[in-house]
């Protein structure tokens, strides 16, 4: 694994809910979990608000937000209250779309980790993941685009990365120490935790993040075939420059005011003017995707001001040049209507995190 990975890595910030897709191979897994406890596609789908027919047979991608709202309405309809959990555990290699194979090909954890950082978008727009290394603890981080209370998309991404690495390794891995934003639900049902994941994560935490011992990234992947990396690679890429070949507005907006913030060019007449539109139809066509340039704004600062206090070297001063407030007071304003805390808490919380000791196993 690269050094530059390592240390201090911070993932791009995720873009809007509202821009993203799920491949219809990562709903695969929701609704095996559904039909397993007795709730048929069409059903699912009708309480969802969509069409009958709309998941059966597997459409070949969903829109993110239906996706969640899915998974929200299978634990209803399946009296499941950890639905989420039951989904991770469901997940498989084709799951994860064309990157699915690579993983097989990884010499090891640490590489397979670049590799889904890297491709995750091509299997959903529901996140993004990165890693750290500080030390002996390694930090894998899931930076959700949706509200913490949304806790089966949570458990279902962190299930699904621990069901998976197990398969990988063809053993169990030790337990990590788990934080998770969501509340947990209701304390009765922990025992459920406990057994996926091996131990009770911490609840309420300000960000979504398992600790662990960073010697398993040079654990090798057993049976991998390395000689397959380089043809898988080019076609994922390939894929993925496909991919990103015709982003909607929302994300065009997105990416544009993340370049423009630190040069103070995130305003509605600069971004406007990048992407060749007047102010007037920018905004008519941000109200036609159901948001608006305020809303991409906000959701581009929080994602940015949430990975720049994850850097101990970057003062609020700096953040908040960076994020194109002229104001420390403005930035402290903005991120308490947006965390329900000032930044200098959330910092010292996530410094917690961080320092805190990884749950100790022997490796299998």
């Amino acid at each position: 694994m690269t050094t530059a990975l390592l240390d201090h890595a911070i993932v791009s910030p995720a873009r809007p809910a509202s821009a993203g897709r799920v491949a219809g191979s990562y709903l695969q897994p929701l609704l095996e979990a559904a039909a397993a406890r007795g709730v048929a596609a069409t059903d699912l789908a009708r309480a969802a608000g969509l069409a009958a027919d709309a998941l059966d047979p597997l459409p070949a991608q969903l829109a993110a937000t239906e996706y969640v709202r899915l998974l929200d309405v299978g634990a209803m309809l399946a009296a499941d209250p950890h639905f989420g959990l039951h989904v991770g555990e469901r997940v498989k290699v084709g799951t994860f779309s064309a990157y699915g194979l690579i993983l097989l090909s990884c010499r090891d954890f640490g590489q397979a980790f670049e590799q889904t950082i890297r491709y995750e978008a091509l299997a959903h727009d529901l996140g993004r993941s990165s890693l750290t290394v500080q030390g002996k603890l390694a930090a894998y981080s899931w930076h959700s685009r949706f509200p913490s209370r949304h806790r089966h998309l949570a458990d279902s991404v962190f299930a699904g990365v621990r069901v998976f690495g197990n398969w990988l390794a063809g053993a169990s891995l030790p337990a990590p120490q788990l934080s998770l934003t969501h509340d947990g639900g209701d304390p009765a049902g922990h025992d459920e935790y406990r057994r996926v994941f091996g131990a009770l994560p911490r609840f309420g935490a300000p960000a979504n993040i398992a600790h662990f011992d960073a010697a398993l990234l040079a654990c090798p992947v057993p049976n991998a075939d390395v000689t397959l990396y380089p043809v898988l690679q080019r076609h994922v890429e390939q894929l993925l420059r496909q991919r990103d070949g015709e982003p909607d507005i929302i994300a065009r907006v997105y990416d544009t005011i993340v370049g423009g913030l630190p040069h103070g060019q995130a305003r509605l007449a600069s971004v406007a003017c990048q992407l060749q539109l007047t102010p007037r139809t920018l905004q008519r066509k941000l109200a036609d995707a159901g948001t608006s340039f305020q809303r991409v704004l906000d959701e581009a600062r929080f994602a940015l001001a949430r990975d720049y206090l994850a850097r101990p070297g970057l003062s609020l001063l700096d953040i908040t040049f960076l994020l194109g407030y002229q104001e420390q007071s403005a930035f402290n304003h903005a991120f308490r209507e947006w965390a329900g805390i000032n930044p200098g808490a959330w910092r010292e919380r996530c410094g917690e995190d961080a320092l805190a000791p990884p749950l100790r196993s022997s490796r299998p």
